[in-house]
């Protein structure tokens, strides 16, 4: 037992709530990443969804946020982050409540 404690005195070994803290905090930022891009690619898919059914084109919709083409598109690739303000924009266009988009 001295032997194991003279090791982590001397900064060779680590305590083992220690791994097993970092292996924790590991995971965490590994489900929290996951959890995001699942998100993103569900609300991708469901603007895209919404803006189809609704027989916008992309131009169109692109026109009604004030945003460029191309943001459309990655945004229903699930390339871009949206902000609040732009979530409640495309709620009102397809006069849905928001929780319909996740």
């Amino acid at each position: 037992m001295e032997l194991a404690s003279q090791k982590l005195l001397s900064g060779k070994t680590r305590p083992t709530i220690i791994l097993e803290y970092q292996s924790s905090c590991q995971m965490l930022k590994f489900a929290t990443i996951w959890m995001s891009q699942v998100l993103r690619y569900r609300l991708a898919t469901k603007i895209k969804q919404y803006r189809e059914n609704y027989g916008y084109s992309r131009e169109e919709l692109s026109l009604m946020l004030g945003v460029d083409n191309s943001y459309i598109s990655k945004l229903e690739k699930g390339r871009v982050n949206i902000t609040i303000d732009k979530l409640e924009q495309i709620t009102q266009i397809f006069n849905i409540d928001i929780v319909e988009l996740f």
